[in-house]
């Protein structure tokens, strides 16, 4: 059955064979159903906000030190983007040597390094090697939601081990 739309005079037809009965649960006698009651005064049902972290604080274990001999340790580094892992492949120093990769692409997500007023790869390039390795993982952490590896099982004996899941260098995953 289908309702159609109201008459003059508050009667609604149906479409079908025969109008619903009480059975139904529709009145048919009186002029038609009684408007919903408002809601009930309350507090507003709280709506679930889910905020995606992009930027983490880090702390480099030895800090790179400036023309000035400034040590700066403490930076921010942001999630990359596709965008950032394919615009160093296009950089002379990356097809010339794709260990560069790592130096450009740490140079476009560390977004503070210290009271550096500007972060790029030429401040990457020349920082301790200690401190590179540090951001590289860092940057594995943050971009494979905190982890890189897999815990699996042998399917020959069963012994459990742990599998490296991103690649070797940054911008392999």
């Amino acid at each position: 059955m289908r309702r159609t739309a109201a008459r003059a005079g508050g009667a609604v037809s149906y479409s079908g064979t025969e109008a619903p009965g009480p059975e139904a649960g529709v009145d048919v006698s009186g002029p038609g159903p009684e408007p919903l009651p408002a809601p009930a005064p309350g507090p507003a049902p709280a709506r679930l906000q889910e905020s995606l972290r992009t930027e983490f604080p880090f702390q480099l274990p030895r800090g790179y030190v400036d023309e000035a001999g400034t040590v700066h340790r403490d930076g921010v580094m942001r999630l990359s983007t596709a965008r950032d892992e394919l615009v160093p492949l296009r950089d002379v120093r990356v097809q010339e040597n794709p260990a560069f990769l790592s130096v450009v692409l740490l140079g476009r997500v560390i977004t503070r390094l210290g009271t550096l007023p500007l972060v790029h790869d030429g401040i990457v390039e020349n920082m301790f090697a200690s401190d590179l390795a540090f951001l590289q993982d860092f940057y594995r952490q943050i971009n494979a939601e905190g982890h890189t590896r897999a815990a699996v099982r042998c399917p020959h004996c069963a012994e459990p081990f742990e599998v490296e899941l991103g690649g070797s260098r940054l911008g392999e995953s």
